[in-house]
C-alpha cells in the first residue's frame, strides 16, 4: 500500500535514520528531525525548530528546493481525519498573512497524520 499511497498523493512516514545524512548540512547545531513524510519525491520534514518542505525538481530529482517555515510563522493548522470509507486524512497549514492554507497534504488512513499534528502542536503552541 505504500507505493500506491505515494502515487495517489498520500504522504507516508520516512525513517529519520534514512534522511539524517541528507539533512545534516542544513540543520543547525541544536536542531534535530522529529518526523518526516514522503510524497513520491517531495517531503515534509518536521524538526524541533521548523518545518522544511522539500521539492525535488526535474526528471531525475537531482535539483532540490528546501523551503524552511519557522513554526512561529504558522498562524493556523487543521487536521481532517479519515472517516468510514475514506482512504485519506488531510493536514492544512496557514501561514501568517495568508487567507488560504499555504500547505495542504493528504496522509494515508492511520496514525501518521496524528503524529504530524502532535509535532506541529508541540512547537507552534510554545
Amino acid at each position: 500500500m505504500g507505493l500506491l499511497s505515494g502515487m495517489m498523493g498520500h504522504a507516508s512516514e520516512v525513517s529519520i535514520e534514512k534522511i539524517t545524512k541528507e539533512f545534516q548540512p542544513i540543520l543547525t547545531e541544536d536542531e534535530r528531525i522529529e518526523r518526516a513524510y514522503k510524497l513520491i519525491r517531495d517531503m515534509l520534514v518536521f524538526t524541533n525548530k521548523r518545518l522544511i518542505l522539500v521539492n525535488r525538481q526535474g526528471l531525475t530529482g537531482s535539483k532540490t528546493d528546501y523551503q524552511s517555515i519557522p513554526y512561529g510563522s504558522i498562524k493556523t493548522y487543521s487536521m481532517e481525519s479519515a472517516g468510514i470509507g475514506d482512504l485519506d486524512a488531510e493536514l492544512k497549514i496557514w501561514l501568517t498573512g495568508e487567507s488560504a492554507p499555504t500547505i495542504k497534504q493528504d496522509f494515508r488512513k492511520g496514525d501518521n497524520i496524528n503524529e504530524a499534528y502532535r509535532v506541529l502542536s508541540k512547537y507552534v503552541l510554545k
